[in-house]
């Protein structure tokens, strides 16, 4: 007998042959915890969160065999060498959300944004009023993946909420672009405007050495002030910058800057300077990353509408606010050519918003993978950036794990051959694709993936390394 629940399996499943992702209605939500997910995904494995880290995991970077994946309780170093048996080198623990990771030859960099007493990874939480206090990057040194080594801190304006890497030409060093934000007049260290970033460089084989060189004033007219208003109707303005995305190859930049999206010349990753900007006072509430595609003509800048604590994704909020938003880079300008959002409703517990994803390598198409929070991981073609199409989606039902609108998926990357999923509460999870879209990806092996720094991928399966 075909039920109601199969009927709706078939359509799905034949949709998604056609080359399309069905959306779901309200009624289909998932039971707490169940994985719904396109015929086209596969579940692979499901690594918990290490015991030692006591909070949410946040953001991740690959480089060889080894993901390693932020936590506000410090960072995780998993073996992927066999994608189906993902495992725990080693946990450290160093509190300081929300820890935002990249790793470049043997260092890791984590994203402190959280005002501490003190630099080391036995500090408790104080005050940003108090001068004392301490909030910017950590630097590790990861070449024993089993013994992390705790090199070297560096104080940082506002601290550093999520941070770029832009290697030098040489390699000897490399550059961070920390954009951090929240000013406030009563904190010392972070006082109102603050409309800059910081550049923190890095000599490779000294770490120990590295420094604040620049902080440049992306915004010297202030930004867009943003439009008052209670959420979800309110747009934020301009004080710094969310996250920045940079493709050093290009010598350009994405910031998603709270207020605006921009693009920057990074051409002298010393002094970076804004060359366009776009803004949307209809739509977007919070510009919160960006994404180039390969040849680096398009931007997918995202909205984190509500802070990822709200729920987004039903039908009283709509498919335009809180979505993707997909630019063309046009004689240097950024021209809108859409919106898009995921159709699965999700239920009022669960926090959904556009969040952190990367390009799966297939020549001559534009496909991207992103965290939707508990929305789940989303795959979609904007090979034709004014109509991006889903392609593929893997989802639980609401997380009964945790507190409502408190869960769900942080980040999703593609890196060789596979999906990761960092879910804030229930670890790493790994994904197939199995589509004639993008197969001809698993010929291509990279040797590191730091998303919000980009390199054009290999066409013929051969390592790029950044």
């Amino acid at each position: 007998m075909l039920t109601p629940r199969r009927a709706l399996t078939l359509v799905a499943a034949l949709v998604a042959l056609a080359g399309v992702v069905a959306p779901a209605q309200a009624a289909d939500i998932p039971a707490p915890g169940q994985i719904v997910m396109s015929p086209n995904i596969r579940h692979v494995t499901n690594v918990p969160k290490p015991e030692a880290l006591a909070d949410i995991h946040t953001d991740m970077a690959f480089q060889g065999d080894y993901a390693y994946v932020g936590n506000y309780y410090g960072f995780s170093i998993y073996d992927i060498r066999n994608p189906k048996r993902t495992s725990v080198v080693s946990s450290v623990v160093c509190p300081g959300g929300q820890m935002d990771v990249s790793v470049y030859g043997n260092l890791l960099f984590g994203s402190v944004d959280s005002s501490r007493n003190n630099d080391s990874c036995s500090s408790a939480s104080q005050s940003a009023t108090v001068k004392e206090s301490w909030e910017g990057i950590r630097i590790f040194d990861v070449s024993d993946k089993a013994s992390p080594k705790y090199v070297k801190s560096v104080e940082t304006n506002c601290g550093s909420h999520t941070h770029t890497l832009v290697p030098d030409r040489s390699g000897r060093n490399v550059y961070l672009y920390i954009s951090s934000y929240g000013p406030n007049d009563t904190f010392p260290d972070c006082k109102t405007p603050h409309d800059l970033i910081s550049i923190v460089k890095v000599p490779v084989k000294n770490p120990a050495a590295a420094t604040v060189i620049a902080t440049p004033n992306l915004f010297p007219d202030g930004g867009f002030p943003g439009v008052p208003g209670s959420y979800p109707n309110g747009h934020s303005a301009t004080t710094g910058c969310h996250d920045i995305t940079a493709y050093p190859e290009k010598g350009i930049a994405a910031g998603a800057c709270m207020g605006e999206g921009v693009l920057l010349d990074i051409r002298n990753p010393e002094q970076p300077r804004v060359t366009a900007t776009a803004r949307d006072e209809v739509n977007f509430a919070f510009w919160h990353s960006a994404t180039f595609n390969n040849d680096g003509t398009k931007v997918i800048f995202t909205d984190e509408l509500g802070g990822g604590t709200r729920a987004t994704c039903n039908e009283a909020i709509g498919p335009d606010k809180g979505a993707n938003a997909y630019y063309d880079i046009v004689r240097g300008q950024l021209q809108y050519r859409s919106h898009f959002k995921i159709s699965r409703h999700q239920a009022d517990t669960e926090n959904c918003v556009a969040h952190n994803g990367s390009l799966i390598p297939v020549k001559g198409r534009d496909i991207m993978v992103q965290a939707w929070y508990q929305g789940g991981i989303s795959v979609v073609d904007f090979t034709d950036s004014a109509h991006p199409q889903e392609i593929a989606y893997f989802e639980r039902g609401p997380d009964s794990t945790a507190p409502a609108l408190s869960g769900g998926f942080w980040s999703a990357y593609y890196y060789n051959g596979y999906i990761y999923g960092s879910d804030f509460n229930l670890g790493l999870d790994v994904l197939k694709i199995n589509d004639w879209r993008t197969n001809k990806a698993d010929g291509v092996k990279m040797r590191s993936l730091n998303a919000q720094t980009q390199a054009s991928y290999p066409e013929r399966g051969h390592g790029h390394d950044h």
